[in-house]
C-alpha cells in the first residue's frame, strides 16, 4: 500500500508541476502553457488561496489542488484545479487531494463547486462516485465549444451538521 500525505505547495513544487501539468491534452485543450500555469499558482500562493500538493514514498508533488476560498459566487469555495501526475492516477492521489480541499474549504463554508469539461467523462465519474451533483451547466464558458458542467457537494462537518 502506498502511503500519500498532503502539504501546503511551496514555492519550489510551482515550476516542476507546471511542466508535466501542460503535458496533458485537456490543459492544452484550454490553452494552458507552463509559463501561464507557473504564474497563475504563484499568484495563487502569494494571494492566500488554498494550494495543496500530495507525495507519495515514491514521488513528492505528484498531485495538486487550487482552492479559491469564497471563488463561487464570492461566498463559497471553488475547486479550481485538481491534477495528478499522469503516471499517478489510479493510484488515490486524486481522492486524498479532494478530501485534504475540502477540510480546508470548510474552515470558509461547508460546501465545495467545481467545473468539470462536457468531454472530461472521467473526472465527472470521479466527483459524482465523492459525493458530488451536478447542479448545471455553462456553454462556452473558459473555451468555445466546450460546456463547464457545475458540481456541488455539501461537506460535512466532522462531529456535528453541516
Amino acid at each position: 500500500m502506498r502511503s500519500i500525505s498532503v502539504r501546503p505547495l511551496i514555492q519550489q513544487d510551482i515550476a516542476p508541476m507546471a511542466a508535466w501539468m501542460v503535458q496533458y491534452p485537456l490543459w492544452a485543450r484550454y490553452g494552458l502553457t507552463e509559463s501561464r500555469a507557473r504564474d497563475i499558482m504563484e499568484r495563487g500562493l502569494a494571494g492566500g488561496d488554498v494550494l495543496l500538493t500530495a507525495d507519495t514514498d515514491e514521488s513528492a508533488a505528484c498531485g495538486f489542488a487550487y482552492v479559491l476560498p469564497r471563488g463561487a459566487f464570492a461566498l463559497s469555495p471553488y475547486l479550481r484545479w485538481l491534477a495528478v501526475r499522469q503516471d499517478m492516477t489510479g493510484t488515490g492521489v486524486g481522492l486524498a487531494l479532494l478530501q485534504a480541499a475540502e477540510q480546508e474549504s470548510i474552515h470558509t463554508r461547508a460546501e465545495l463547486f467545481l467545473l468539470a469539461a462536457d468531454f472530461n467523462t472521467g473526472a465527472q465519474r470521479f466527483y459524482e462516485r465523492h459525493g458530488y451533483s451536478r447542479v448545471g451547466e455553462i456553454p462556452d464558458y473558459v473555451v468555445s465549444g466546450v460546456t463547464e458542467l457545475i458540481y456541488w457537494k455539501r461537506l460535512h462537518v466532522k462531529g456535528g451538521a453541516s
